[in-house]
């Protein structure tokens, strides 16, 4: 018998609780780099945006990697399943017309790992908009436009 996808293994057991911190990790299917077009990114961020405006999360930090996102939030209302649904689709929606084309661009599933209330946040943030860094796309954080963190 076939294995599910690994995405799928990723909502066993998932708990969503209002006002706790959350890091999630959604990557696009095949790991296609489309967030390296910076218009394609910026559809992405306007979600993110959309969600924090409509007190869905709290929003403190993220960073949108070519082919991935990372997103520390504190959720408010609705669960991390209505979330991240609705990121990947009006996100996708919004790609698929800009390029012409139609169909899934993220994996199904997300990660998310909620952080305890004792964790350094600003750590957490610095290592979430590291990543660019870490990746080699950047020398300086500065340099890499597709993040960002309410302590900066």
């Amino acid at each position: 018998m076939p294995e599910k996808p690994h995405g799928s293994n990723l909502r066993r057991g998932r708990y969503s609780e209002p006002n706790r911190l959350y890091l999630l990790t959604a990557t696009l299917l095949q790991r296609r780099p489309l967030f390296s077009d910076f218009k394609l990114a910026r559809l992405l961020i306007t979600e993110l945006r959309a969600a924090h405006d409509q007190q869905q999360v709290t929003s403190l930090a993220w960073v949108v990697m070519p082919d991935h996102l990372h997103w520390l939030v504190q959720l408010q209302t609705g669960s991390l399943e209505q979330l991240m649904r609705r990121i990947k689709s009006k996100s996708a929606r919004q790609i698929n017309q800009l390029l012409g084309t139609h169909g899934p661009i993220w994996q199904p599933g997300y990660h998310d790992r909620a952080l305890r209330q004792d964790e350094d946040l600003q750590s957490a943030a610095r290592y979430i908009v590291a990543n660019p860094l870490r990746a080699g796309l950047v020398k300086r954080i500065g340099d890499y436009p597709l993040w960002d963190a309410v302590w900066l």
